[in-house]
């Protein structure tokens, strides 16, 4: 489903990845894991696009990623993959609900098909009582199960995570893993985390580790 080849990238002269290869499959979890400063995240940013290889081609569902540019690589984007970082980056200004339905917005989408979907996310999510407050009125981990929501609004085929438990407490986290393990069975829906929880790692359908910008 989701295949990377030979994948290089520098910063200055740092050689941050030196030659990665991955495949994913549809449905799978799986977790990268490894020390600070091994590559993990520019990998995670390199296959979601937002970020460019200096080498190496990324496929999804058999399309070259790494051959689309502006906006078709940003609606590519929006359509087929979804996000959460550590930080949940909701819009302060913004309900729960709004943050979660404005990628399905900035899509062709009917506006009340995609308010639909989102109140069904926030109920499937146990936050159904939460869509007209805004994010300063959340806890930690209800700000992330929005942002988990807001990832899933457009049935992405595959959820790039960063370290989606590192501001949570311990309860919070479990919490967050269990929920992943839920939309898997719910939707079948594919997760790549990057992850420094060990708890969650072992969870997974499989783990990668990365050392020096190489998966060993």
């Amino acid at each position: 489903m989701l295949s990377a080849n030979d994948i290089h990238k520098k910063y200055g002269p740092v050689e941050v990845l030196k030659g990665v290869d991955v495949t994913i499959n549809s449905g799978e979890i799986v977790s990268i894991v490894g020390p600070s400063g091994s590559g993990k995240s520019t990998l995670l940013h390199i296959l979601g696009t937002l970020d460019k290889a200096d080498r190496g081609e990324v496929f999804l569902n058999k399309e070259n990623i790494t051959r689309l540019h502006g906006n078709k690589l940003a609606g590519f984007r929006n359509k087929h993959i979804g996000f959460v970082f550590q930080f949940h980056h909701l819009l302060p200004e913004f309900s729960a609900l709004e943050n979660v339905c404005i990628p399905g917005w900035l899509t062709s989408r009917n506006k009340n098909e995609v308010k639909q979907k989102a109140e069904e996310l926030l109920r499937t999510l146990g936050l159904s009582h939460r869509l007209e407050n805004k994010p300063s009125q959340l806890s930690g981990g209800e700000q992330q199960r929005v942002a988990v929501a807001r990832a899933l609004i457009n049935n992405p085929d595959i959820v790039f995570a960063d370290e989606p438990t590192g501001n949570l407490d311990t309860a919070n986290a479990k919490e967050l893993h269990s929920l992943f393990f839920d939309l898997r069975k719910e939707f079948s829906q594919t997760f790549l985390i990057v992850t420094h929880n060990e708890e969650l790692a072992q969870l997974s359908d499989r783990t990668l580790t990365m050392k020096d910008g190489k998966i060993i």
